[in-house]
C-alpha cells in the first residue's frame, strides 16, 4: 500500500485554484501508484475562512467542490478538510470535517472535536464539536483520524494561577479503543517561532504513547497575516521523526505503508534554526499577501536605519528587485552616514529609489503652524509632523504607481508606542510588526551571512528615529536588550508585572514599560495587519479593550 502526503499552499475562497491543487496532486499521486492521498484542514476552503463560513453560497461552493473532487477519486482515496452542515437540530450550523473520498463518493466522515478559541483561533464562533469517535478501516488497515487540536487535548492551561489541561475530551482516547493501526492527523497550523519544537512533541508523544505511527499533513503559505510552514512529519511508533517535509514550501510524497510501519525512513535535512525560519516566514507572508491579493509592487520609506534596510531585504526576496522602490525622505536631523547607508542599500538591491528631502514641507508647515503654536516649546508634536509628511509622500506613490507600502515598524515599538499614528505607522502590511528588536538585529546578520548587503554602518549604529538633533531611541526606552526581556515575558508569557526579572530589569522599569503598553493600545488598533511570526502577535491574537485601565 502506497500512501501520498500533499503539503500545499490554499487560498481562502478560490474555490478553483484550490480544486485545481488538489485534482493535480490527485494525479500525481495515482501515477505513482498510491492508494491514498492526504489533504490538509479545510483545504477547500481555505483556512481560516472566518465568518465567509456565515454565508450560505461558500458552504455550497465548498460542497460542490468536494463532489467534484469526489469525482477524481477512482482507484484512489482521498482525505480532505471541508466545512460540513450539521444535520442535527441542535448545536452550531457547521461542522469543521475530515472527509474520504472513493470512487466517486463521500464514504466516511469526521468532526472535528476540539474547537480551539485561543490566540487567533475562533473555532467554536463557527463549527459544533463532533462527539462520535470511530476508526476507517481502509484496505486492512484500522485509520484513526484526527483534526489539527484533536490531537493537542494534553496541552498545559498553564498561568500563575492554575495548572491543568485545556480540554476535558481526548478523541485519540477513545479511537484506541478501536485498535487503529496508524494515526492521521490533518492541520492548518500557523507558524509560530516558539511553537515548532512544541508541535512535533505533541505528535512524537501521542505516537509513543499509544505506540502507532502517525502521519501530520500541515498545509504552508500565507493567508493574510496568518503564514502556514508545513513542515508535515511521519512520525514511527517509538515517537520518532522519521520524515519531515520541507518548511515553506509544497510538496507531494509518497511512502509505502513498509516505509512508514517500519520506520525505516529518514530525515533528509537538518531542521533549520529559528532565525532561518523567521526569515522564511516573512519572506512567504509578503510574496502570498502580495499574491493573493493581485498586487505586485510596493515601496518602502528607507531611512538609513536597519528596520527599513530589513524590510527592503526581504521585500526584494520575496517580490523581486524591479517590484520593490524605495523612497528616501532626508530632513534637517537626518545624518549623512544615514542617507549615504540607505543608497548603498539600495544600489547593491538594485532597487529604483527616489530622494525628496522634506526639508521645505516642514518649514511649511511649521510657518502654517507658527500662530497656533506661538508660545509653546518644540517636543513630541513636531517630529510627528514629519513622520506624517514622509507618509503623504509614501502614500502619494502608493496610489500613482499601486505600489503597496510596507510597514517597517518592529514589535518593540509597536509594544511601547514609539511611533506615529498616520506617519511611520502607515501601510498596508506590517512586515516585521511580530518581531522585537533584538531579533531585528539577528535577521539583519543572517541576511548578511555570505556577504555584506546591509551595510555594517547600519547595523551597529545606535538606533535613532532622527527626528530632533542627536536624538537616541534610548532617550524615550530602555536599551533593547532589557526592553525586549520585559515585552517577551509580558506579551508572550502573560507574567504580571511582579514575577518579569533578568538582568538589568528593575521594578521601575518594568512598570514604566507596561505603562507604555497598555497606554498605546490605541495605536495598534489602528495599524496594519502583522505578519505572525511568534505565539502572540499584535491583531486578532491579542484582544485587548481600548478604555481598560488595569
Amino acid at each position: 500500500m502506497k500512501i501520498t502526503v500533499a503539503q500545499l499552499n490554499y487560498h481562502i475562497g478560490n474555490f478553483t485554484r484550490n480544486k485545481k491543487l488538489i485534482c493535480n496532486a490527485i494525479e500525481k499521486a495515482k501515477s505513482n501508484g498510491s492508494d491514498l492521498i492526504i489533504f490538509s484542514e479545510l483545504c477547500i476552503s481555505g483556512y481560516p475562512p472566518l465568518d465567509l463560513l456565515d454565508r450560505y453560497d461558500f458552504i455550497e461552493k465548498c460542497n460542490q467542490t468536494v463532489v467534484e473532487i469526489a469525482k477524481e477519486c477512482t482507484g484512489i482515496a482521498a482525505i480532505v478538510g471541508s466545512p460540513t452542515i450539521n444535520k442535527n437540530s441542535e448545536g452550531k450550523k457547521l461542522f469543521n470535517s475530515a472527509l474520504l473520498l472513493s470512487e466517486g463518493k463521500i464514504v466516511f466522515c469526521v468532526n472535528k472535536a476540539l474547537l480551539p478559541t485561543y490566540d487567533i483561533f475562533d473555532e467554536y464562533r463557527y463549527f459544533e464539536p463532533g462527539n462520535k469517535f470511530s476508526v476507517i478501516p481502509f484496505k486492512g488497515l484500522k485509520i484513526a483520524l484526527t483534526i489539527c487540536e484533536d490531537l493537542w487535548d494534553e496541552q498545559p492551561f498553564d498561568n500563575e494561577f492554575e495548572k491543568k489541561k485545556l480540554y476535558t475530551v481526548s478523541p485519540m482516547r477513545e479511537l484506541k479503543k478501536q485498535d487503529p493501526d496508524i494515526i492521521i492527523n490533518i492541520s492548518a497550523s500557523p507558524f509560530s517561532y516558539t511553537k515548532t519544537e512544541a508541535r512535533e512533541n505533541i505528535f512524537r508523544g501521542k505516537s509513543q504513547k499509544y505506540k502507532i505511527p502517525l502521519i501530520n499533513v500541515n498545509q504552508t503559505g500565507a493567508n493574510t497575516e496568518l503564514i502556514f510552514d508545513g513542515a508535515s512529519i511521519i512520525v514511527n511508533s517509538k515517537g520518532e521523526i522519521i520524515h519531515r517535509l520541507p518548511f515553506f514550501e509544497e510538496a507531494i510524497e509518497t511512502y509505502s505503508s513498509e516505509e512508514i510501519f517500519s520506520g525505516k525512513l529518514l530525515v533528509t535535512k537538518t531542521k533549520p534554526k529559528p532565525i532561518e525560519l523567521i526569515h522564511k516566514a516573512l519572506v512567504t507572508g509578503i510574496l502570498d499577501y502580495f499574491a493573493k491579493t493581485n498586487f505586485k509592487n510596493c515601496i518602502i520609506g528607507l531611512s538609513g536605519g536597519i528596520d527599513s534596510a530589513l524590510v527592503l531585504c526581504l521585500a526584494v526576496e520575496a517580490l523581486g528587485y524591479k517590484n520593490t522602490r524605495a523612497l528616501l525622505m532626508p530632513s534637517r536631523y537626518s545624518s549623512e552616514s544615514s542617507v549615504k547607508d540607505a543608497v548603498a542599500l539600495a544600489k547593491t538591491l538594485k532597487v529604483h529609489y527616489d530622494i525628496i528631502n522634506i526639508e521645505k514641507t516642514f518649514i511649511t508647515f511649521e510657518k502654517e503652524l507658527e500662530p497656533l503654536f506661538k508660545g509653546t516649546e518644540k517636543e513630541v508634536t513636531e517630529e510627528n509632523i514629519q513622520a506624517r509628511i514622509r507618509a503623504v509622500l509614501l502614500m502619494a506613490i502608493s496610489n500613482k504607481y499601486g505600489c503597496i507600502l510596507l510597514n517597517t515598524s518592529n514589535k518593540s515599538e509597536a509594544s511601547v508606542g514609539y511611533g506615529t499614528l498616520y506617519g511611520d505607522m502607515a501601510g498596508g502590511l506590517s512586515v516585521i510588526g511580530d518581531v522585537y528588536k533584538s531579533d531585528v538585529y539577528r535577521l539583519a546578520n543572517y541576511i548578511n551571512r555570505d556577504r555584506e548587503i546591509i551595510p555594517q554602518n547600519t547595523i551597529t549604529k545606535l538606533p535613532s528615529a532622527e527626528l530632533r538633533p542627536g536624538q537616541l531611541d534610548t532617550d524615550s526606552l530602555p536599551e533593547y536588550k532589557i526592553l525586549d526581556a520585559i515585552l517577551y515575558q509580558y506579551i508572550e508569557l502573560q507574567k504580571p508585572a511582579e514575577s518579569i526579572t533578568g538582568e538589568g530589569i528593575d521594578g521601575p522599569t518594568v512598570a514604566k514599560v507596561i505603562r507604555l503598553i497598555n497606554y498605546n493600545e490605541y495605536k495598534r488598533y489602528q495599524a496594519p495587519p502583522v505578519l505572525r511570526i511568534s505565539s502572540k502577535s499584535f491583531g486578532d491574537g491579542r484582544r485587548m479593550p481600548l478604555v481598560a485601565r488595569y
